[in-house]
């Protein structure tokens, strides 16, 4: 999308700070310029000391989903699910200071003035997948970044007992534990990607209207 960021400020937009949707919902054009806005401020972005930027890592996830053949709210999921980081400014900083900022919870609340929860669960849970998918997958481990494998301890490290049977149990589970694999694999430079327009129609599909979900076509 190539209108102008300064449409729609995406620091205030959302639950957080904009206040509640209006009773038509929000239109597509704010929501598609409050998340390219969000994008454009993040290109260039240090992501945690990843060999990537926060734009460039998301939309590298969301390029790791569409070549799974992924549903479109996982793919929207994945390319979203770091929003939390883009919308603060002290993420790096929070970091050095092992300081857990929860931009899973974050992320998920700014979303959901758009997307229904088959978008925004899976980001508010992908963390909690992080944390999941060192219990039941053996090796899964192995494969985290060193930054993940500090934010994970920072996180809460992996489940045990009823936490562990609480994330399985939710509906949500299985794309959550997708959308993290993906978000590992998209830590890749090497990872081709196309611009953040190539989402667009795909985004717009599934905002919400009025309640509901707007139909693409």
């Amino acid at each position: 999308m190539s209108g102008d960021p300064m449409r729609s400020d995406p620091m205030s937009a959302g639950p957080t700070g904009g206040g509640p949707v209006s009773p038509d919902g929000a239109a597509p054009a704010e929501a598609l310029a409050a998340v390219h806005a969000l994008f454009d401020a993040a290109s260039s972005s240090e992501y945690l000391g990843e060999a990537v930027s926060v734009a460039g890592h998301s939309l590298r996830t969301a390029a790791c989903a569409v070549a799974a053949g992924a549903a479109p709210a996982l793919v929207a999921a994945a390319l979203l699910h770091d929003v939390g980081h883009m919308l603060d400014r002290d993420s790096a900083a929070a970091l050095a200071r092992g300081d857990d900022i929860r931009h899973e919870i974050t992320g998920a609340a700014w979303l959901s003035r758009w997307f229904g929860p088959e978008v925004t669960e899976p980001v508010r849970l992908h963390v909690d997948a992080k944390r999941y998918l060192c219990v039941v997958d053996p090796g899964y481990y192995d494969i985290l970044s060193p930054i993940s494998r500090r934010t994970l301890a920072m996180q809460g490290g992996p489940f045990e007992g009823d936490e562990l049977t609480a994330f399985r149990a939710g509906p949500y589970a299985e794309d959550a534990a997708a959308v993290r694999r993906w978000d590992d694999a998209g830590k890749d430079p090497s990872v081709v990607i196309p611009p953040l327009s190539a989402y667009d129609d795909l985004l717009a599909g599934l905002i919400r209207d009025g309640g509901g979900i707007r139909s693409s076509g």
